[in-house]
């Protein structure tokens, strides 16, 4: 994952950044109301956005132009919605591009859509549908984790795909093949990163019950609470 700088061409650069843009100030927006309503909830926002920068700076070489890694973003996604991680995301993304070369400036919008819109989106819903189903918290949190890892590699196949179309075959075929490469290293790491974040929800429980409490209390009024 993490397009690199100058891999996509100036058109579709462009164009995943006005994609992922209005996501990022709704994201502005969401993260203002939680903080300026339930301010204990900080340090919370900052160790979603700190496991999320940590297990995404895990890259792997990938043959791609890009890179595999797990994503950390399904626990911040669960927690405070994709909207507050679109923001938290895309911040840890400039953050990788400026200071670790990981990533890029030009393919910022590009990789904040796949990492930090999308796989959140996938994350919130996958929590929110499995514990309407099974009410089992942990294989709730378990399934968001992973599958937005998944998710988010799929679409970054997609984006590849899109932009560099195979001569035979077209966009099919291309993304077979950058999908085809990027799933040998990432279904495992998402089978990974699942059973983390539920070690870290576990501790969590543990350690910041009154704010978990804050935010199921939240999430139990979603009239009141930022999500997609």
């Amino acid at each position: 994952m993490h397009i690199m700088e100058g891999y996509l061409p100036v058109g579709w650069a462009v164009f995943w950044w006005l994609v992922a843009l209005p996501f990022m100030l709704l994201g502005v927006r969401s993260l203002t109301r939680i903080t300026k309503a339930n301010p204990e909830l900080k340090l919370l926002l900052a160790l979603a956005g700190a496991f999320t920068f940590v297990l995404s700076a895990l890259k792997m070489p990938s043959v791609t132009g890009s890179c595999a890694h797990p994503t950390g973003t399904g626990l911040g996604a669960v927690l405070f919605g994709p909207l507050a991680m679109s923001v938290l995301g895309s911040l840890v993304l400039l953050f990788q591009a400026l200071l670790l070369a990981h990533g890029g400036l030009t393919t910022l919008g590009a990789n904040a859509f796949s990492m930090a819109i999308a796989g959140p989106i996938a994350a919130y819903w996958i929590y929110r549908l499995t514990m309407q189903l099974t009410g089992k918290q942990k294989i709730a949190i378990f399934l968001a984790a992973a599958l937005a890892d998944l998710l988010t590699y799929i679409i970054t196949s997609v984006q590849l795909a899109l932009a560099f179309p195979s001569p035979v075959g077209g966009f099919i075929a291309s993304f077979a093949k950058f999908a085809g490469i990027f799933a040998i290293t990432q279904i495992p790491l998402a089978i990974s990163e699942g059973l983390l974040t539920v070690l870290v929800w576990n501790w969590l429980q543990s350690y910041t019950p009154q704010e978990l409490e804050l935010l199921q209390l939240i999430k139990r009024e979603p009239q009141s609470h930022e999500s997609i």
